[in-house]
């Protein structure tokens, strides 16, 4: 193909007005296509490149626009139009920055035993506090015997919620999808592995780009295809953003996500007779009372809770480290301004 436009990239005027004259004659503007271990791959005007990232470079990923100049050095991101980023998986006390810069996600669950509302709900607070329109794609349509009634639960999270179910090798089933994929639009896929993300790829796609993986029988997993982050064109002329299956999306920095994801309890909470009421055994608690009768699932009040505590550990934690990378960054500026004192007093 030839190289695309940055409007076909996706760029728009909240980029453009970031940028000085002296940036535009100076240095090459494009977008990261490609993140891998040792290097990024950025699409400009004059084709893809491979970029060299600094020590002191600022983090990127997917999605991101970037300045470089004519040594393929990475100068600076622009600002972002909106971010996924999740805590680092496993121990290690960071954010992972995920993708940028997106206008709608596919939020991709499976219609066997992988179908999990819990895990959807955490998905959906994630994309609200990015603030990228979700879409949910339930998959395997073909391999479920109930399937509508599924289809009816998720949408029960939201009336407003947009909600496909499908069967990701029938062509007639992506064309439902279209609609979002269309020129100079990002979408990305979110979802664990064995879902069907990289059928569902190729399906958009309409051809085998991606490796699929086989699910294994005695629990409906699937082994993990996708090994970095890309952009991948799509024939309606949107762009699209695979990413590896996430088994470790813990929630950090997303208070404002969740209380969009479960503006219902938030609304009964506010009812509640005493502003710190813990929806426990509290007199006058109008979340119990939603829950006794059953205008509030159980399930999803258990749910926003857990993820509530979850995200305000994460987010107390990257706090706390962010506090001590300050402290410490301060305590390695005095330490060199000393020595340059010294230095001139000898």
């Amino acid at each position: 193909m030839s190289n695309p436009s940055l409007i076909e990239l996706g760029f728009r005027p909240f980029f453009q007005q970031q940028l000085s004259l002296d940036e535009l004659n100076s240095l090459t503007l494009g977008r990261i296509i490609e993140q891998h271990r040792s290097h990024v791959v950025a699409m400009s005007e004059q084709g893809a490149l491979n970029l060299t990232q600094t020590p002191n470079s600022e983090r990127v990923c997917v999605g991101d626009w970037i300045l470089f100049d004519e040594s393929l050095r990475l100068v600076r991101p622009l600002e972002r139009q909106s971010l996924f980023q999740r805590k680092a998986a496993g121990t290690k006390v960071d954010s992972q920055l995920i993708a940028a810069n997106l206008d709608s996600v596919f939020i991709v669950c499976s219609l066997n035993d992988d179908f999990n509302l819990n895990r959807i709900e955490r998905y959906l607070a994630i994309a609200k506090e990015a603030e990228v329109e979700p879409i949910v794609v339930l998959t395997k349509l073909d391999q479920c015997a109930d399937a509508d009634e599924k289809r009816q639960q998720v949408q029960a999270l939201d009336p407003l919620l947009l909600v496909h179910a499908l069967n990701a090798l029938d062509s007639e089933h992506i064309k439902e999808l279209s609609g979002y994929c269309k020129s100079g639009k990002t979408v990305a896929l979110l979802g664990s592995s064995g879902v069907g993300k990289s059928t569902l790829v190729n399906g958009l796609l309409g051809q085998q780009v991606m490796e699929t993986g086989g699910i294994r029988e005695d629990d409906s997993k699937g082994r993990h295809t996708t090994t970095y982050r890309a952009i991948k064109w799509l024939p309606q002329g949107g762009l699209l953003m695979d990413t590896p299956g996430m088994r470790e999306l813990q929630l950090s920095d997303c208070e404002d996500g969740l209380k969009e994801t479960f503006s219902e309890i938030e609304a009964l909470a506010q009812q509640c007779r005493f502003n710190n009421c813990r929806h426990e055994r509290e007199p006058s608690c109008a979340v119990q009372a939603a829950i006794e009768d059953s205008s509030l699932d159980q399930r999803r009040f258990n749910n926003y809770q857990k993820l509530m505590r979850e995200q305000a550990f994460n987010s107390a934690t990257l706090a706390e480290k962010r506090a001590k990378d300050k402290a410490f960054g301060k305590m390695v500026n005095t330490a060199v301004n000393e020595s340059h004192a010294r230095k001139k007093r000898n």
